[in-house]
């Protein structure tokens, strides 16, 4: 009682300061809210949407349990996970925060993940895609594509090194899938993909509708978190919280031989991935694979915004939120780590040399490459794109309710 009585009294308090914030600095916070409205309506309402769209349908089809039957003697040993979670981790990877969650949330509703299994789950498939690292930190910010190899590898290493330490995670041990292994796997899997399609009865226009619905009710759902933490994020730094937050890391700063710098940049990181990766990158004093550590825990760390966004999604599905927690911090560690072991063998190796032809290629991500052209028309046709699907959203929406009257 005592407990959730402070707890109250913190929530209470935290909400009067940002009411009195937003009063003292209107035209800050103004301003973060527009930069992560744009953030939100410029690349990741338009570069989620088809993922979230696509996946939906692929589970009303009965796609993903065809996958979850083949990937089974994968996933199971290595992870203690059902097959379906190799979906889940791809679609992860490609898309970006918080698909992972999203659909381990409706796997979870669909009854293909206890519990524990789906907590496991969610705690290694939610990172950062490649197109965020390579063309928006790599290049936008440190405008260096081959960094970007260094901070994906470390970062893809850490989500597979936390996936095999949550495989300990919970003791619930079901053994689904044993008869399914063995030479006749195709077969069953085929069996399963026909009978999960039979069981969702569904129209293809509604299940189409309802999957647009779905994917666009989440992504409103995510900017308005994208919102309210770039505005929180302002009003820390305005109300000098930021730096206080940073005088405690100063002492481990200095024990790692990291100028204190660094900690306002990292600090800013943990509540929001953008603007901490974009600070890292300005700080001079530190060289790069000091700015390549500290970016690689902020990307695994995910930031408090993303991890509001996730627990939003995990609550509608019962799973808790604190393995996922736990599960980033690890992830945070591993990816700095891994930065650090890969920055000689792989980054001074192949691209501080005089000629390096033997390098690793990063073609697909560079500044004169497709993919990072492909994310500069994102940030023109995103707000386009954004506005006809919200139009699209509304007309479903008024249509059903029609309906239903």
């Amino acid at each position: 009682m005592f407990q959730s009585k402070i707890k109250t009294i913190f929530l209470s308090l935290s909400a009067i300061i940002l009411a009195g914030s937003l009063i003292t600095f209107p035209k800050e916070s103004l301003e973060a809210s527009i930069r992560g409205l744009n953030m939100w309506w410029e690349i990741v309402f338009p570069s989620l949407l088809p993922f979230f769209i696509v996946s939906e349908m692929l589970i009303g089809f009965g796609v993903v349990k065809f996958i979850g039957v083949l990937l089974e003697p994968l996933m199971r040993p290595l992870f203690r996970v059902p097959g379906v979670g190799g979906f889940v981790w791809a679609m992860g990877m490609a898309s970006g925060f918080p698909a992972g969650a999203k659909l381990t949330a409706r796997l979870r509703q669909e009854g293909q993940l206890t519990q524990i299994e789906a907590e496991r789950l969610v705690s290694f498939t939610n990172s950062s895609n490649p197109l965020f690292i390579f063309g928006a930190v790599a290049v936008g910010f440190f405008h260096n594509p081959h960094l970007g190899v260094i901070l994906a590898l470390a970062h893809y290493l850490g989500n597979i090194c936390v996936g095999i330490i949550m495989r300990f995670y919970g003791s619930e041990t079901p053994d689904k899938g044993k008869d399914k292994q063995g030479k006749f796997i195709v077969k069953t899997a085929l069996s399963a993909l026909h009978q999960t399609r039979l069981k969702d009865k569904r129209p293809i226009g509604k299940l189409l509708g309802d999957a647009v619905n779905s994917s666009i009710q989440t992504l409103l759902m995510v900017g308005g978190f994208i919102i309210l933490f770039s505005v929180i994020n302002k009003l820390l730094f305005l109300l000098h919280i930021t730096g206080a937050l940073a005088k405690g890391f100063d002492l481990i700063f200095s024990f790692l031989s990291f100028p204190d710098i660094l900690s306002i940049p990292f600090i800013s990181g943990l509540f929001e991935i953008t603007m901490g990766s974009d600070l890292t990158s300005r700080v001079q004093e530190a060289t790069l694979l000091q700015q390549a550590i500290i970016t690689s825990f902020i990307l695994g760390f995910s930031g408090f915004s993303v991890q509001a966004q996730v627990a939003s999604i995990l609550a509608q599905a019962g799973i808790r939120f604190k393995p996922f927690f736990f599960a980033r911090i690890l992830q945070g560690i591993f990816a700095s780590v891994f930065a650090l072991i890969l920055w000689k063998p792989i980054y001074i190796r192949f691209y501080q040399t005089e000629h390096p032809s033997n390098a690793i290629p990063v073609g697909f991500f560079g500044e004169e490459s497709w993919l990072h052209s492909y994310f500069q028309k994102l940030m023109e046709l995103g707000p386009l794109i954004t506005i006809i699907s919200l139009c699209i959203y509304v007309l479903i929406l008024y249509s059903r309710l029609r309906k239903s009257y």
